[in-house]
């Protein structure tokens, strides 16, 4: 346990729930164990709340067959919820993302549809809502994040019925004709029902899982658009579409250092005229083929020259442990090899690639450095790096080329927008993007950045804590 860390000694009045706890612990080489804060959107949305509330994290602390007992770590309550290697398998790598993430995301790769991974899903969201019954207190709100827990609404009522649940998919919500094909369908939707309140990025998400609701699960139509009603409970639908800490991120771009780092990147790169950059996981729904292949065919027609002109490909490494992740690896490698082979000239790669993960204040230096930001995912259910590289343009230059299937399409509207299965479409856009007129490309920037200065994370999380009724700290209602 690390230095500074007690036991939580009070019932919860506010709970979240997620797969993963906000710090990981970690197996040293010498086989100790520490701590690592894992800083995400939704830890600095919570954070406060949980705070002024004296809440709770629930969630599987990174490390299989991991027996650590309930503890305050830097203010915070966190309560771990041990995973077997034999469950991290089946209900997480399997069931979570071999048939969820496939399915949600348009079946851009195939689902498999094992009994075994289902039984784990089970009976480790089973586990969660177990965690939280025991931890919550009377009345409390419990806030559930995310796709790996969709059944614990239903078994967390079934174990507390005095409890306030929400629920929100942070992945798009498929379309019924493709949800359909899931044996577990009518399970899930269920599942959800648990919840007072199920959200979702988007308002086509929210249509899709209500057809679903009064066709397979026996819900009714509710009084408005956005309600069914379920044994008497009426339970409320929503879009909430998430955000990043926007006004943080346009501080550290003003950063001195940041800005020295993004005139070094520059340099580094030969002081090209022109920066075209990708920042994606490692995953096969994100489309960085989509972009290499448009960039390749620009300069195979000769439209842009690699002399002038270069791209750098950032990729996160994402669960290296399974075969479809390494093929899509080895295939991006080959493409990148290829591109070079062809258009590089000693010491001038026409595309940077990295496979690996950037610290915050750096990726912030790449996105200043960057003329155009390519974000390209065949599916997504937001796409917070298109945010990002928004918020980091206090500049008001560089230009967003985006695909329309990523949730942020809704928003960002002053983006190129681009159909990625489009090749000519996503090449076009890029070129167009390129010879961008600067005072149009200011133009759309100047909107894009009222949009997503304005929508941060923080009033995402308030705007569904509010649909939900979570009452103001320290009420007793």
């Amino acid at each position: 346990m690390p230095s500074g860390s007690t036991t939580p000694d009070s019932e919860a009045e506010f709970v979240v729930v997620a797969n993963r706890l906000p710090v990981d612990l970690e197996k040293l080489p010498d086989g100790t164990e520490r701590w690592k804060r894992s800083p995400g959107g939704l830890v600095t949305a919570l954070e406060p709340m949980l705070r002024s509330r004296e809440g709770a994290w629930v969630g599987w602390p990174g490390l299989a067959d991991a027996d650590v007992a309930p503890l305050v770590e830097d203010g915070l309550h966190l309560y771990p919820v041990r995973l077997s290697a034999e469950e991290v398998e089946n209900y997480y790598e399997g069931f979570s993302n071999g048939t969820l993430w496939p399915l949600y995301h348009d079946v851009v790769a195939p689902p498999a549809f094992h009994r075994h991974w289902w039984q784990a899903y089970v009976r480790v969201n089973q586990r969660f809502a177990q965690v939280v019954a025991d931890v919550a207190a009377e009345g409390a709100t419990v806030w559930v994040q995310d796709y790996q827990l969709q059944l614990m609404p239903a078994a967390l009522r079934k174990l507390r019925p005095d409890l306030r649940i929400g629920f929100f998919l942070h992945i798009p919500f498929p379309p019924t004709e493709l949800f359909m094909q899931l044996p577990w369908r009518t399970r899930i939707v269920e599942g959800l029902l648990g919840a007072d309140l199920v959200g979702f990025h988007t308002p086509g998400g929210a249509r899709n899982f209500r057809w679903l609701a009064t066709r397979i699960a026996g819900a009714t139509a509710g009084h408005g658009r956005n309600e069914v009603v379920v044994g008497g409970r009426t339970v409320k639908l929503g879009a909430f579409p998430i955000s990043i800490d926007s006004a943080a991120l346009d501080k550290l771009s003003r950063t001195p250092e940041v800005l020295e780092r993004a005139k070094e990147i520059r340099s580094d790169l030969g002081d090209p005229e022109r920066v075209i950059l990708g920042v994606d996981r490692l995953d096969y729904t994100k489309g960085i083929d989509v972009r290499l292949r448009a960039f390749e065919e620009l300069l195979v027609e000769g439209r842009v020259s690699a002399d002038d002109t270069v791209m750098v490909q950032l990729a996160t490494p994402s669960r290296e442990r399974v075969e479809h992740y390494q093929k899509m690896r080895n295939d991006i490698e080959q493409s990148v090899g290829r591109i070079n082979g062809e258009y590089a000239r000693v010491g001038h790669p026409a595309v940077h690639y990295l496979h690996q993960s950037l610290p915050r204040d750096e990726l912030a230096a790449f996105f200043v450095a960057a003329d155009v930001m390519l974000v390209t995912p065949l599916r997504d259910g937001m796409n917070l790096v298109a945010k990002e590289y928004v918020a980091c343009r206090h500049d008001e230059g560089g230009a967003l080329v985006l695909s329309e299937f990523a949730g942020a399409a809704y928003e960002l509207k002053d983006a190129l927008l681009v159909n990625p299965h489009d090749t000519d479409g996503v090449k076009n856009a890029l070129y167009a993007a390129l010879k961008l007129a600067p005072e149009e490309g200011r133009r759309r920037m100047r909107a894009l950045r009222r949009q997503v200065l304005g929508h941060d994370v923080d009033r995402w999380a308030r705007s569904f804590l509010d649909a939900l009724g979570l009452p103001p700290a320290g009420s007793t209602s």
